[in-house]
């Protein structure tokens, strides 16, 4: 465990392949562990990690401002982490003079190896054999690198980091890793964590898992899975976490021709879907079948109390969003609460007298954010309710913003978890504010039932489990 914790709190790193020409990865991880992101370096903004950082290039006196050394062995002070940017012909012997210097864990983002067919795997094993040899951890190769948002390392070639929270992701796929932070930025989401495995030639999902468990920063876990090299020890693994933390996977390559894909990507071979598929099931891993399934239940599970019960209230001001609300609902086999006498009574003296009087609480489309105040006041406290999905088709007499406000106060208030969809709103104000503020508010009345959807099996999972 102290090996993988190297890899996100170390305290000095070497650049093996640190280079002095723009555009050259060697030269954009030097420069991204230093500066933190490629705006910063723009901007002159020296953000990035704090520790001692160590450039190598036998070409080189210096690189950004930083004495170079020809070999790792050459540097005075001890080395926890390498980033390995050379020719993969190469890296064997860099991982032998990483091992003579006493390096624990190294990142090789460098491509070539077991994704190439059979000569890049016997280098692959040859490079594993030399780390083994040394006891060396090693992520990759084939992949982005690393960003531990807490430590302010950003030892990848990518052009932004994260902003700080609650989720650890692991991905074999570098390039979503890019995506996903973009993404983030978007919606508010913040890392504790992110990860590019690569071709996972030694460290796997089982020991990033484990690792994140241990993390106190981290509640949820997120996954982007193509293959699993050994999934008896992952599902084995993630039983034992997920008693304490959610993870949430999405499993590509589930079809004949996917599979194929994630075999000339990686390296590796995809597996049975039906046996994946049962293995999550048994585990508790939440599965997500699509993108936007993997943010909104890793969202919703990372910033959302879990339910107390299984009863759902929609509340809305349109027919329409509620009666797709509510199909959605049934389809993934959850319930709608039942409203109380004590309940309609309360809304009928806040609601005109044409309102659904049923679950889905349809408040009338002329309502005020003070109307939709008093309902989810009401359903909030209701004893009946375990959780809200608002919606709101955007009218002139509902300002989502004055509403965004007072949906942030009442779920604080109440405790109990909530799902929002502004319909067809992007990018506005108000979302921004509850994306900020924790709460999941997705353009989709579908979307926000599922994000809900997560809690509700994160409740029966520890309700079968009797953790709760």
């Amino acid at each position: 465990m102290n090996a993988i914790k190297s890899f996100f709190k170390p305290s000095s790193v070497a650049v093996i392949g640190a280079s002095p020409k723009k555009g050259k990865v060697g030269n954009i991880v030097l420069n991204n562990i230093i500066y933190g992101s490629e705006e910063n370096e723009k901007n002159g903004v020296v953000g990035g990690f704090k520790g001692n950082i160590y450039p190598i290039n036998p070409k080189a006196d210096e690189i950004s401002g930083l004495k170079v050394y020809d070999s790792v062995i050459k540097v005075p002070s001890e080395v926890d982490m390498a980033v390995v940017c050379i020719p993969p012909k190469a890296v064997k012997d860099a991982i032998e003079d990483c091992g003579k210097k006493g390096v624990k864990s190294i990142v090789i983002i460098t491509a070539g190896f077991s994704e190439m067919g059979a000569e890049g795997k016997n280098l692959e094993k040859e490079i594993l054999s030399t780390a083994k040899k040394y006891k060396i951890r090693i992520i990759g190769p084939n992949c982005l690198g690393i960003i531990s948002p807490f430590c302010d390392l950003n030892a990848s070639f990518g052009d932004a980091v994260p902003k700080r929270g609650p989720i650890s992701f692991a991905s074999q796929s570098g390039a979503l890793c890019t995506s996903v932070i973009q993404y983030s930025f978007e919606e508010y989401l913040g890392f504790s964590n992110f990860v590019s495995i690569g071709n996972k030639s030694d460290v796997d999902d089982s020991d990033l898992i484990e690792y994140f468990h241990s993390d106190p920063y981290t509640k949820c876990i997120m996954l982007y899975i193509e293959s699993l090299k050994d999934a008896r020890k992952f599902f084995k693994t993630a039983r034992n976490v997920v008693r304490d933390k959610p993870i949430v996977a999405f499993k590509s390559g589930y079809t004949e021709e996917g599979a194929k894909a994630t075999s000339s990507h990686t390296g590796s071979i995809a597996g049975s879907d039906a046996a994946y598929e049962a293995a999550f099931r048994q585990s508790g891993v939440f599965r997500a079948r699509t993108l936007s399934e993997l943010f909104d239940a890793s969202r919703a599970l990372a910033y959302q109390p879990v339910p107390k019960g299984e009863k759902i209230a929609i509340l809305t001001n349109a027919g329409g969003p509620g009666v797709l609300a509510a199909d959605k609902v049934f389809s993934l086999g959850m319930q709608l609460a039942d409203l109380s006498e004590d309940t309609i009574k309360k809304l009928d003296r806040i609601c005109p007298p044409n309102w659904s009087r049923r679950n889905p609480i349809d408040i009338i489309g002329d309502s005020t954010a003070q109307r939709y105040d008093d309902a989810l006041k009401v359903l909030m406290n209701a004893k009946e309710v375990d959780a809200v999905i608002l919606l709101l088709a955007p009218t002139a007499m509902a300002h989502p913003l004055n509403l965004a406000y007072r949906i942030v106060d009442i779920q604080l208030a109440t405790g109990k978890p909530i799902s929002v969809s502004f319909v067809g709103m992007v990018h506005q104000e108000s979302e921004n504010y509850l994306d900020s503020k924790g709460i999941p508010e997705i353009e989709y009345p579908e979307r926000a039932v599922f994000a809900m959807y997560a809690l509700m099996e994160r409740y029966r999972f520890l309700k079968k489990e009797g953790l709760i």
